[in-house]
């Protein structure tokens, strides 16, 4: 058993928008993942996904298939229908994976009614072979998402863990990632860092190159063991927006083959 690498498409965040000229499609993202190595590819909250035909997906599965990509999917949301949505997504696309988040606009759920979501769709999800990860965040206390996990006591709900997300909620990353070592399926591995506004006036909380900002990578290792527990590790940036295009897409390029780089060499 051992922890792969891959990337998000959170590491295409820009080049995957409409903010750039000519924005890639998904099939130019897994062409550039096997460029550069990689052999697993997470497709996170891409919106062009849930409009998708099942034609359209085989296209994006032949496409990664072509190219000796694995994929994982994420979405936002635990409403039952839309889980349902994203497994059957998931069995097109060959996904053992789906890395969901609590809330969304118009539904909030509470710890009761998720623990109910979930021990109703989990079957499903069991007999297809798909795990779901919820990843901890801002908006929900990781407390409370390890109280819903609990609660359900299912080897296929667990955690998708990412450190920097947490910090917004005045969560500590080291208090974060002992809490939720148990439980994790999945890693969003992204550097993070606070720098000082114009005039010191407040401070900026941004994305940082891996191994620059405060994320402390060896200690989430040492806790989690994604080597041992075959727990993949998947690349994102909170890059910001820098003076041109140009000048964007070449440091998010900059920023992926470095992630790459550093993870391969742990």
């Amino acid at each position: 058993m051992t922890s792969r690498i891959g990337l998000s498409s959170y590491a295409f965040f820009w080049q995957l928008s409409d903010k750039v000229s000519a924005p890639l499609s998904i099939h130019d993202a897994l062409e550039r993942t096997a460029e550069l190595g990689v052999d697993l590819f997470q497709i996170c909250d891409y919106a062009p996904l849930e409009a998708m035909t099942d034609s359209e997906l085989e296209a994006v599965r032949a496409t990664a298939d072509g190219l000796g990509i694995s994929l994982e999917l994420g979405t936002k949301g635990i409403r039952p229908g839309h889980l349902r949505k994203f497994l059957h997504i998931a069995g097109i696309l060959g996904s053992p994976l789906l890395r969901t988040m609590f809330n969304t606009p118009g539904h909030t759920p509470t710890n009761e009614e998720a623990v109910r979501i979930f021990k109703e769709v989990l079957p499903e999800f069991e007999a297809a072979g798909v795990k779901i990860a919820v990843e901890t965040y801002e908006q929900v206390p990781t407390s409370r998402i390890l109280d819903v996990i609990r609660g359900v006591n299912s080897p296929h709900l667990g955690i998708c863990s990412d450190p920097a997300n947490t910090v917004a909620a005045l969560e500590m990353p080291r208090e974060v990632i002992d809490a939720v070592a148990p439980y994790v399926l999945n890693m969003h591995i992204k550097d993070f860092a606070f720098s000082r506004k114009d005039g010191w006036v407040g401070f900026t909380y941004s994305g940082a190159q891996l191994g620059e900002g405060l994320l402390d990578y060896e200690y989430m290792v040492s806790k989690f063991q994604p080597h041992q527990r075959n727990i993949n590790q998947i690349v994102e940036h909170w890059l910001p927006w820098q003076d041109t295009e140009a000048d964007t897409i070449h440091l998010e390029n900059q920023w992926t083959q470095h992630s790459i780089k550093f993870l391969r060499s742990k």
